[in-house]
This record gives structure tokens, C-alpha cells and sequence, in this order.
């Protein structure tokens, strides 16, 4: 049986983006994770609270926030960040951009740091203990708000949570933004399990991402099980730089067509 894991909740605070977190960490490829956005972004009253909270992880405990849906949502999600190692956190804007496209519908969305990422306890454990993180966050969920789940992770969350997501049958949509496919360094990914997700699929990459071709994603898309769409944003790279408004279009535009609201 699987562990309802518990949570540490921290003081309320407002949704409002944080100063001082914007800018590039490092130069190197997967490293142009960027903050939330330093302007204003209009969202509905209902879904404008945050909570900080640490969710008790396998390897301790796991930092995260939660923004508020509205009182009558019918699913609650989560978003994964992109790789650690290059900088990635809850805080990227890919991530916090895709938390407001679903949270403007009115869901309760989950960020959290994968462990050894931000305030989160234990070691990056190369993708592998990292599945048993989303885990942890798809079973805090699901005991906070007994709703069907969708999941949403941007390049190595996407490549990381998808594995944990797919066999999850409280999970009802998935979404995967910059799914990388060519190797970076060392890594690779290996998609093979897509191919017994029945789940409605999204897969939103930019035209110019390097660690994803068009023609690449349409090979690993053909295979799989309907519904399934892949959206390529022109002219976007990896990180959707300057083309992130188009990217969260497509998400909040797909989860509309494909999720009872």
C-alpha cells in the first residue's frame, strides 16, 4: 500500500512574484532556469493564496508551494521542475508559468523541490529516487483534495514525473513541456513506457529546442496510445524564451478541450 505522506505547513503568504529570484544560474546547457516573472500577473481572487509547506519525502523532507484553486475544482495538479543539477527549482519560469496556466482554471497546483533541490533534504539521485518524489506529491495531493490529478513537468521533470504519472490511474492528464529526447552529457531517455499510457498526453516543445527535434518528437508521439497532441512553438527554444505566453496558451487552451471544469 502506498504512503500518505504528511506535510509541514508554513505561515500563508500571497501570490505575488518574489523580488530578487529572476536572472540566469550557470552557462551551461539545461542552465537558463529562470525565476517567476517580476510583473503582475491578473489571476482569479480564489486562486491567488500560497501555501509554503515541506511534504515528508522518502529521502526527508521535500520543500514546496501550493497555490489555491477555487472551492468547486474538479482536479488538483502538480508541476516538476527541470534538472537540479543545472539549476532548476519550483521557482523556473517554464514551471511557474504552466502552474498559472492551470491554476487560472481554478485547480489547486502543487510545485515542489525535487530532494537535494532548494530546502529540500537528501541528494540528487540521477532521476532515479526522484520518481519516488513525484510520487510523494501525486499521494499529498490526492489525501489534501480526494480529486482526480494531472500532471505537468518541464524537461527532466517531464522525463522523471511522466514515470511515475503514466501507471497512476488517479491521474487523469498529463502534460510534458520541453520533453528532452537527444542525450545531454552523459544522459539519456528512454520513452518505451509511453507506450501503455492511455491518459490524454500533451507535449509542448519550442521549434529551435536542441534537445528535442520536431521530427524527433513526432517519432516518439506516433507509437502512442490516443489522445495525444504535440504543439511546437515557433520560433521557442528549450526554455520558451521570449514565446512563454504561447507555451501556457497551449496548456491552459488543451486542458479546457480535455479536463471537466
Amino acid at each position: 500500500m502506498r504512503r500518505k505522506p504528511d506535510a509541514v505547513e508554513l505561515p500563508f503568504v500571497r501570490a505575488a512574484p518574489v523580488a530578487g529570484l529572476g536572472g540566469r544560474v550557470c552557462p551551461a546547457p539545461h542552465s537558463l532556469f529562470l525565476a517567476a516573472p517580476l510583473y503582475p500577473v491578473s489571476v482569479p481572487e480564489a486562486s491567488s493564496a500560497i501555501r509554503s509547506l515541506f511534504l515528508n519525502g522518502s529521502t526527508g523532507r521535500l520543500e514546496a508551494l501550493l497555490n489555491s484553486g477555487s472551492s468547486d475544482a474538479t482536479h488538483a495538479a502538480v508541476v516538476c521542475h527541470p534538472h537540479p543539477i543545472y539549476g532548476g527549482t519550483l521557482h523556473n519560469k517554464v514551471v511557474f508559468h504552466a502552474m498559472k496556466a492551470l491554476n487560472n482554471l481554478g485547480l489547486p497546483v502543487l510545485r515542489f523541490n525535487f530532494r537535494g533541490a532548494g530546502l529540500s533534504q537528501g541528494e540528487h539521485d540521477q532521476g532515479v529516487g526522484e520518481v519516488d518524489d513525484v510520487r510523494t506529491a501525486l499521494d499529498w495531493l490526492d489525501q489534501q483534495f480526494h480529486l482526480p490529478l494531472i500532471f505537468a513537468g518541464f524537461s527532466f521533470g517531464a522525463a522523471v514525473g511522466l514515470r511515475a504519472a503514466c501507471p497512476d490511474p488517479r491521474v487523469r492528464a498529463l502534460i510534458a513541456l520541453g520533453t528532452p529526447i537527444s542525450p545531454v552529457d552523459d544522459r539519456s531517455y528512454d520513452y518505451e513506457f509511453l507506450k501503455t499510457c492511455a491518459q490524454p498526453k500533451l507535449f509542448v516543445s519550442g521549434s529551435r529546442d536542441p534537445f528535442a527535434s520536431k521530427t524527433k518528437l513526432e517519432a516518439l508521439i506516433a507509437p502512442l496510445p490516443e489522445p495525444k497532441k504535440l504543439v511546437i512553438v515557433d520560433a521557442a527554444d528549450h526554455f520558451f524564451e521570449g514565446r512563454l505566453r504561447e507555451m501556457r496558451e497551449a496548456v491552459e487552451g488543451w486542458a479546457r478541450e480535455v479536463v471537466p471544469l
